[in-house]
């Protein structure tokens, strides 16, 4: 159902609707670079694969992008690793001091950090006992000043995917900025909401090259929504935030055909055997279902088996602390030799 009368111009702060951003050399040239003399940016002129500003759009990159996800590139925007493109959409739509987010733990801890780095209060609503956005008591904590809903689906810690009707639901309801982390998308079976885009204005989704296409490394997060909302980050995002290596790197692997959807299979089938040797050991209560690369699994002790295995040179992550994660371990599926490491490992450890 199609989102009516939402007015995105109300929810940006009037300092970024008055803002006259930077405009650099690059944004300002319009043509081919081919047998141009560029004598504008002050650049050291000995050509070394990098001694020019990259490309402020990145325009090659979204190209590819906009190919394998069948979006057009004027909905996307692309940051230094996720965190930029979620802390420019905070400094876009939340005033400091002021505004409040909402968040619903267990979740991504970032979307705290960043609310508290930019001085906005969180308001939580926990996740209900099967990890599912509790609808009503979202909308009943809402107010005035609720700018952003946060919703990771597949989430993280949890692995488990929100269900399509209650995001429909808060997304028709909910007065703000609506953004879907799906960091973990490629590893569900459920439809991304990059489909869904023209339906809904207040909606965000952002994606990473760091989880399915295996390029942690180079640190580039994805954000796409309607061309207002991105035209609004753009106009407060660092002139050249994706350096020329992460742009080659990104181009260079998205070309290489059906590399991604190899790995992705890859790693759903070791998902699936991991989940099915994690049933032998002894000390494990409960596996989560996953539609991540990672399994959380409940313990008997959270904390000592986290230390036993470190002792064993073998690091995951303890989520024992959060909201209805008491004594889980979360396991990212790596090789199968890998996997292999962890249960010969894990065996031991429960007969000991």
């Amino acid at each position: 159902m199609k989102t009516t009368n939402f007015n995105i111009d109300n929810l940006i702060r009037p300092s970024i609707k008055a803002l006259k951003p930077y405009s650099s050399a690059r944004d300002e040239f319009q043509g081919t670079s081919d047998a141009m003399v560029f004598l504008d940016a002050n650049e050291n002129p000995f050509n070394n694969g990098v001694n020019r500003y990259p490309d402020p759009q990145q325009g090659d990159v979204k190209a590819i992008l906009s190919e394998i996800k069948n979006v057009n590139s004027k909905h996307i925007l692309l940051g230094n690793g996720s965190d930029e493109v979620l802390d420019l959409i905070f400094r876009a739509f939340c005033e400091p001091n002021k505004d409040n987010i909402i968040i619903l733990p267990p979740t991504y801890g970032m979307y705290s950090v960043l609310a508290n780095i930019n001085a906005i209060t969180i308001k939580e609503v926990q996740l209900s006992d099967s990890f599912q956005p509790q609808v009503e008591e979202i909308l009943n904590i809402t107010d005035g000043s609720s700018k952003i809903l946060f919703l990771c689906s597949p989430n993280n810690p949890t692995g488990n995917s929100f269900s399509s009707e209650s995001i429909e639901t808060l997304l028709n309801k909910f007065k703000g900025v609506v953004v879907i982390d799906e960091a973990y998308i490629d590893f569900s079976k459920e439809k991304s909401w990059i489909d869904r885009l023209e339906e809904f204005p207040n909606l965000i989704v952002t994606q990473t090259l760091s989880k399915a296409y295996g390029m942690a490394g180079i640190r580039l997060g994805i954000c796409y929504a309607s061309t207002k909302i991105i035209s609004v980050l753009n106009r407060i995002k660092p002139p050249y935030n994706v350096n020329e290596l992460t742009q080659q790197k990104a181009i260079q692997q998205l070309s290489i055909k059906d590399l991604a959807t190899n790995q992705i299979n890859g790693i759903l089938k070791e998902r699936a055997n991991l989940i099915s040797e994690l049933q032998s050991v002894s000390f494990i209560s409960k596996i989560y279902p996953s539609d991540a690369n990672f399994v959380l699994v409940k313990v008997d002790d959270a904390s000592k088996r986290y230390d036993q295995l470190i002792d064993k040179g073998i690091v995951i992550r303890n989520r024992t602390t959060q909201p209805g994660c008491e004594n889980c371990l979360r396991l990212t599926v790596g090789t199968k030799e890998e996997n292999t490491i962890l249960i010969k490992n894990l065996l031991l450890i429960s007969k000991s």
